[in-house]
């Protein structure tokens, strides 16, 4: 009783508590309790990241930069494929070490992308059909891209563990929602003429949505593709905090031994990264009308083969 404060009208959150700090402690002894439960998941997501991790490490470095130079210049163009080639070709003259620990952020960085398209798209896609959806969808939205990633990563780490698992589940709620609003966004702004159009000529929902309404939002929902996986480069040292491997993890040792050289290196790896990603995301981006209104196989090296093995095509 002693302890207890009268109420004081001029400051008056002091005398009240309503106990929201020791109520959430029973998140802990919630994620003891369903630990089990979710190990399933967390099995899937760990062979996902392996598996994309293995098959990056496995090839050599020279035809990995080869391959990714590629998948450029069939994106966005010759100028992008020579800028990707030499940000790739400085990411590898960093450290001995920088090209191998750059294949492993790429890793998470990749299986957190193909995660968060999954469940993305879909709830971007209903997000733009419904307008209750989208209601009840926002606020959680807001709160995810809003709420610091520390506050989340405590009751993952408690359901999950350590490790890259975790890593990802905290990167695909960080990074998730630019991709399901700028999807919503996409399919919202398709002209309603050309979807009545479509639908006087006899198109079912689903060819409505497939080759006009999906087709026409395609610019936008690689713009919320490229800020998914900025958002999710951004994390991976936030990310190494709890033993996620890769470049973020190079920095965050570097920051505890106060290592200049690596944590440059470190960082210097992470953004010759996200220019790579960046550059080719937003070539996959580009209208029609930029590409010259001509199908994507006959730009690129596909189209320069085609027209080597076909000239007259």
């Amino acid at each position: 009783m002693a302890n207890e404060k009268s109420f004081n009208w001029l400051s008056p959150f002091e005398s009240i508590d309503l106990g929201i700090a020791e109520h959430s402690d029973g998140i802990k002894q919630w994620a003891i309790d369903h630990r089990e439960a979710i190990q399933p998941f967390k099995f899937f997501f760990d062979a996902l990241i392996q598996a994309i991790e293995h098959e990056f490490h496995a090839v050599p470095p020279t035809i990995m930069l080869i391959i990714i130079v590629l998948i450029a210049w069939q994106a966005a163009g010759r100028r992008t494929a020579i800028y990707v080639g030499v940000a790739l070709i400085v990411l590898g003259l960093l450290s001995p070490e920088a090209w191998g620990l750059a294949m492993t952020t790429l890793a998470i960085v990749v299986a957190s992308v193909i995660l968060a398209v999954v469940i993305g798209l879909p709830l971007g896609i209903i997000a733009g059909k419904s307008d209750g959806f989208e209601a009840v969808l926002r606020p959680i939205l807001d709160t995810m891209q809003t709420i610091p990633a520390f506050v989340y990563l405590v009751p993952v780490v408690m359901l999950i563990g350590i490790g890259n698992v975790a890593g990802v589940i905290v990167t695909i709620i960080f990074a998730l929602a630019p991709l399901i609003r700028l999807t919503s966004l996409g399919i919202r702004s398709v002209n309603p003429s050309v979807v009545e159009a479509a639908r006087a000529f006899g198109a079912t929902p689903t060819q409505i949505m497939f080759k006009v309404e999906l087709p026409m939002a395609t610019s936008t929902i690689y713009a919320g593709l490229n800020q998914t996986i900025m958002l999710s480069l951004s994390m991976v040292v936030i990310a190494s905090m709890i033993s996620v491997r890769g470049l973020g993890n190079e920095v965050l040792r570097a920051m505890g031994r106060l290592d200049a050289g690596k944590a440059i290196v470190g960082g210097l790896g992470i953004v010759m990264l996200a220019i790579v990603l960046d550059r080719i995301t937003q070539g996959l981006g580009r209208s029609g009308r930029e590409k010259g209104h001509r199908n994507w196989w006959r730009t690129g090296p596909i189209g320069l083969v085609l027209q080597l093995i076909d000239p007259k095509k």
